[in-house]
């Protein structure tokens, strides 16, 4: 499944191992019990001028029982500050409000700028911090009419 627009630099496409059975999958956690299942799972990123891998973005989890997700997401260092998250985290955000969820929340460690930046040029807002950690969220209290994440 293809979450960016074709006109895009890089594709979002499901990570190999949500192909698999679901008792073959790896799990997120050893404690626990089941795997995320899709389409809350991990995915990655391919560049479309050659198909490599350049990263990785994902849920945490399922919606939980309020409609909200948590993301999570990464590059190789040769992609990165080229946009590829940028366009990427959107393209799931749209996804995620698709599929009905009304809250997409994401962190970054304070030093991290870049991973700041990413998420507020996604359309994700500051919430808050702690001693380790900026948080981010998106969040939607209309159905789904306009699909730019920052509607």
């Amino acid at each position: 499944m293809r979450t960016t627009p074709q006109a895009g630099r890089c594709a979002v496409s499901p990570h190999p191992a949500s192909a698999l059975p679901a008792s073959s999958r790896p799990r997120r956690t050893p404690a626990r019990a089941s795997v995320i299942p899709q389409p809350f799972g991990s995915y990655e990123i391919h560049r479309r001028e050659d198909g490599h891998a350049i990263g990785g973005p994902g849920f945490h989890g399922p919606a939980d029982e309020n409609g909200s997700v948590t993301i999570g997401y990464g590059r190789v260092p040769s992609a990165r500050d080229k946009g590829y998250a940028s366009e990427a985290l959107r393209g799931l955000l749209r996804f995620a409000r698709a599929c009905g969820v009304t809250c997409v929340k994401g962190d970054a460690d304070h030093d991290n700028i870049a991973s700041q930046h990413v998420m507020r040029a996604a359309g994700m807002r500051p919430t808050g911090q702690d001693e380790r950690v900026r948080y981010f969220e998106i969040a939607w209290t209309d159905t789904m009419t306009n699909t730019d994440p920052r509607s």
